[in-house]
């Protein structure tokens, strides 16, 4: 009894004959277990019409040629499911390098690294090189080699880098914010980022002189790098700039007369994620206040080395478009400044039509070096979600455009940057305080606005008078009125009118006047024609100084008409 029991105890601990016949299989890689998936369909259709039909589909499955696949199907008809496996080298994981140049390539890399000092592996293979030539050898490990080698050493060092962005990871971008926030950036108009800096090349105001070097404010597309908005302006970077920028990026784009490039940017929206550094021009009150208003989530660098996306085009602007103007300049240039301010001859206005179509014609029409198959503006328009309507105008004026506190005089008349303004229903707010709202680049339209506890309620547009057709900017009226100071005029309207007027005739005249060659002065040939000549001079001054009567003018007030026609 007891040997039937140690038997039959025997024979439950031990393998059953038919597991030993069926053991468990392993599962399959997903390569090997399409192939075979392939290569049976194949084999079933053998000796069948459509035998031929599934060849070619199997050679496109697999990316195999004809050749290729015949041998996999000699290769599963000989051995199985095993002959589709790949087969491993009998020394595979085996290091075949001599443990001696191991151990001078992983001693070379960390004497390399100690302290301050850096040397990438590029360099530890030169020397390999060069100790192989100090030796006489000629078999020594290749750059291959040794790049095998550090690989573990290096990736052990990055992981103990807890501090650095998780960057690039296949082929999508991971951006860690100062709070901790990790995006993962996958689509258009996900992450936006801005930034500043001076351009390098100096500019003139419409009378030639030196007004200094611009401030240049780019928004950019973290997912496709296209150029979503730019800010050209004299102002220092802050947080009315950085709002200006914005405008212009969340904003279809409009141009007028000489804007116009050939090519349209399509770029604009509403970003779900703003990142950039901790300056102030991003982390003031009034920032925070847009980026609540139009739903964006504020996300600062953690250092400001992980800015290298929206810095980067700053170096391509100075190298492919500022460089090829005159005015330009670098910090190598001190002792040519003299030089290159007598070169300088664009307005700001020029220089931002020519900015805006390198950008629109070239710059976001280029291949960005990340992604080799598409342009920036088509990987911008494919990668984009559902477009959502963008904001309205006057809502983006509120939040973003600069701001400044006037008074209304009697008859609805403001005064800003000594320039008279009017605007429609203002004649019944005078004595108030208004909010004014402009675009620095443009300050002969205003929008006025009252104040109403913590909300600013829109009232009208207001106009500078005689110069409802002109385009002018604070930078340029700033100087227009110094000019009239110096020169002990009156700074009216009409005054710096006159003076954009006359300098642009003066300027097309010369332009555009041909070189004449000089003739003599004309013969006294009749006593009549001399008489006329001198009479027709005489008139002239008194026709100058009688100028004809202007028509009487009347102003009508459009609330009244609608009361006295019941409208």
């Amino acid at each position: 009894m007891a040997h039937e029991n140690t038997e039959k105890s025997e024979v439950e601990g031990s393998p059953s004959a038919e597991a030993i016949a069926h053991p468990i299989p392993t599962p399959l890689p997903y390569e090997v277990q399409r192939c075979v998936e392939v290569i049976q369909r194949l084999e079933a259709c053998r000796d069948q019409p459509s035998y031929r039909t599934e060849r070619l589909q199997a050679m496109q499955t697999l990316g195999v040629s004809e050749r290729s696949l015949r041998r996999l199907q000699q290769q599963y008809r000989d051995r199985g499911i095993e002959g589709l496996k790949r087969q491993s080298r009998s020394d595979e994981g085996q290091s075949k390098v001599d443990d001696t140049w191991q151990k001078f390539i992983v001693e070379t890399y960390r004497k390399g690294n100690r302290g301050t000092c850096q040397m990438s592996r590029a360099q530890v293979a030169k020397q390999v090189e060069s100790h192989a030539a100090e030796l006489g050898t000629t078999d020594y490990p290749s750059r291959r080699t040794v790049y095998r080698i550090l690989a573990p050493i290096i990736e052990q060092q990055e992981q103990k880098q807890k501090k650095r962005s998780i960057g690039w990871q296949g082929e999508q971008l991971h951006l860690t914010a100062k709070a901790g926030i990790e995006i993962t950036v996958e689509y258009s108009n996900q992450v936006w980022q801005c930034d500043h800096t001076p351009a390098d090349i100096f500019v003139v105001d419409s009378q030639g002189d030196i007004l200094g070097r611009p401030t240049l404010t780019t928004v950019i597309d973290t997912y496709s790098r296209c150029i979503m908005g730019i800010h050209l302006g004299m102002e220092r970077p802050s947080a009315a700039v950085t709002g200006l920028a914005l405008r212009h990026a969340i904003l279809p784009k409009q141009y007028q007369r000489g804007y116009e490039p050939q090519n349209l940017w399509e770029s604009y929206g509403v970003p779900q994620y703003l990142y950039t550094d901790a300056g102030s021009d991003f982390t003031s009150a009034h920032i925070d206040q847009v980026a609540s208003r139009l739903g964006i989530v504020l996300c600062l660098r953690r250092r400001p080395a992980e800015g290298g996306i929206v810095e980067r085009p700053f170096g391509t602007f100075n190298r492919e478009f500022f460089a090829t103007l005159p005015g330009y300049t670098t910090a190598e240039a001190k002792s040519h400044l003299k030089a290159i301010k007598a070169d300088a001859c664009l307005t700001l206005d020029q220089l931002e039509g020519l900015l805006i179509r390198y950008i629109v014609d070239n710059y976001n029409q280029q291949v960005d070096a990340r992604d080799r198959q598409q342009r920036r503006i088509e990987r911008w328009r494919v990668g984009q979600m559902a477009q959502g309507v963008p904001p309205e105008e006057r809502e983006l004026d509120l939040l973003l455009m600069r701001q400044n506190r006037r008074r209304v005089y009697q008859g609805g008349y403001l005064r800003f940057a000594n320039l008279i303004y009017r605007g429609e229903y203002l004649a019944g707010y005078a004595g108030a305080e208004v909010v004014l709202r402009y675009d620095p680049r443009d300050i002969t339209t205003v929008w006025v606005y009252q104040p109403q506890g913590t909300n600013d309620v829109f009232l009208t547009r207001a106009h500078a008078q005689n110069l409802e057709t002109e385009r002018l900017s604070l930078a340029e009226a700033k100087a227009i009125s110094r000019r009239l100071r110096e020169a002990r005029t009156e700074i009216t309207n009409q005054s710096i009118l006159s003076e954009m007027r006359d300098r642009t005739r003066f300027i097309d005249e010369l332009l555009s006047e041909p070189a004449q060659p000089s003739q003599p002065p004309p013969a006294e040939s009749d006593d009549a024609t001399a008489t006329d000549l001198l009479s027709a001079e005489e008139t002239k001054p008194e026709s100058s100084k009688a100028p004809k009567p202007l028509p009487a003018i009347r102003v009508y007030d459009y609330e009244q008409l609608r009361q006295e026609h019941g409208l």
